[in-house]
């Protein structure tokens, strides 16, 4: 069975290892069954297309896939790193950043 991660779609991450570390990006997808999360504007990689009838082919950038252990939360207060936590109130659950203690959207 596929982990619940507490970084979803629509997140504002920053890159923490890796080539790619200190960039900033939206998440626009989130793997669980392979522990990947797709950044955009992050971690792009050239795909070469064969042409065919439906269209030209051609060099496509794309984002790659990046290990969800690789990336952070952004503080909405500091925006730096942060990590994640969980408040209730009231019934309702929300996620809030460590760090500043500000709720994450």
């Amino acid at each position: 069975m596929a982990q619940k991660f507490k970084i979803k779609k629509g997140d504002r991450v920053v890159v923490i290892t890796g080539r790619e570390k200190g960039k900033s990006g939206e998440v626009t997808e989130v793997m669980r069954a392979e522990n990947r999360v797709i950044v955009q504007g992050v971690n792009m990689v050239k795909k070469h297309i064969r042409a065919s009838q439906s269209g030209p082919g051609g060099i496509e950038q794309k984002e790659a896939p990046l290990h969800i252990s690789n990336v952070a939360h952004i503080d909405p207060e500091t925006s730096k790193p942060t990590r994640v936590g969980f408040d209730v109130k009231d019934g309702v659950k929300t996620r809030i950043a460590r760090r500043s203690g500000k709720a994450i959207g």
